[in-house]
């Protein structure tokens, strides 16, 4: 017999989570999702994972595009979560009116992220509502080095458990 639903989804909301900003681009269509499902994978090679929803539009641009990019924020500004759970709009080198710059695997990599990783795909398996896509490490900057990155207990956000109908 499964575990009731609401069971499942306080357990597994309370799994310690980073909150980022997920960068992605095909051709001339760039975007960035929060996520709070990153993992790293590997030491050798060093290998990130984000699980992504199949539906949503970064799935298709890191599918076609090839790369994705990490953008860690601060803890203490974690209003910007909120403008990335829909597709972004991309004006003038920005997402969302947040300035952007092109990674070494041509991904956007937010100006004002404590830190980024940007990676180029080595892998992907779908594993039912979402496909966990593994990259590769190919750039990486601390920008600031004393500040806690944003953790989904930094907001009332919650994403994971049983889907929702």
């Amino acid at each position: 017999m499964a575990p009731p639903d609401d069971v499942v989804n306080k357990v597994t909301w309370k799994i310690p989570n980073a909150l980022a900003l997920v960068g992605s681009r095909a051709g001339d269509e760039w975007n960035a999702m929060t996520t709070s499902w990153i993992s790293q994978l590997s030491m050798e090679p060093v290998l990130i994972g984000v699980s992504v929803d199949n539906t949503a539009v970064t799935h298709r641009l890191i599918s076609h595009g090839g790369a994705f990019s990490v953008n860690l924020w601060s803890s203490d500004d974690t209003r910007v979560f909120v403008k990335f759970s829909k597709p972004a709009s991309f004006e003038d080198m920005a997402l969302n009116g947040r300035p952007v710059s092109e990674g070494v695997t041509g991904v956007p990599i937010f100006d004002e992220a404590i830190a980024y990783l940007d990676c180029e795909l080595r892998q992907h398996h779908d594993l039912g509502t979402h496909t966990l896509f593994v990259g590769e490490v190919v750039d990486a900057a601390l920008r600031v080095d004393d500040v806690r990155a944003a953790a989904m207990s930094d907001t009332r956000m919650k994403y994971g458990g049983v889907k929702r109908h």
